[in-house]
């Protein structure tokens, strides 16, 4: 089993930049397709940004040219920076590691964008 702990979250005004990490408990982490996915108060989850284990990077035209993913896997961590912040970017930010049928979904942080 894969346990994921996500930080980086907190309060930030628009505009402003905060890079989220997703880190992985085992070594294998290689081995999984990676996502970020966000879900606001009353709404759906929904995936902010995917790097496959080769390192192909999706993202919704919400995020495009905003955020960036990354992956190290060296380190077992993922990554998303994210720059020009809006106050509708703001969610509980979730990391899920995907291969075949196994998935795993981190706690969550807390992202925040108001002035």
């Amino acid at each position: 089993q894969v346990q994921l702990v996500e930080s980086g979250g907190g309060l930030v005004q628009p505009g402003g930049s905060l890079r989220l990490s997703c880190a992985a408990s085992q070594s294998i982490f290689s081995m999984y397709h990676m996502g970020w996915y966000r879900q606001a108060p009353g709404k759906q989850r929904e995936l902010v940004a995917f790097v496959t284990i080769i390192g192909t990077t999706t993202y919704p035209d919400s995020v495009k040219g905003r955020f960036t993913v990354s992956r190290d896997n060296a380190k077992n961590t993922m990554y998303l920076q994210m720059n020009s912040l809006k106050p509708e970017d703001t969610a509980v930010y979730y990391c899920k590691a995907t291969r075949n049928q196994y998935e795993y979904w981190g706690q969550g942080t807390q992202v925040t964008v108001s002035s």
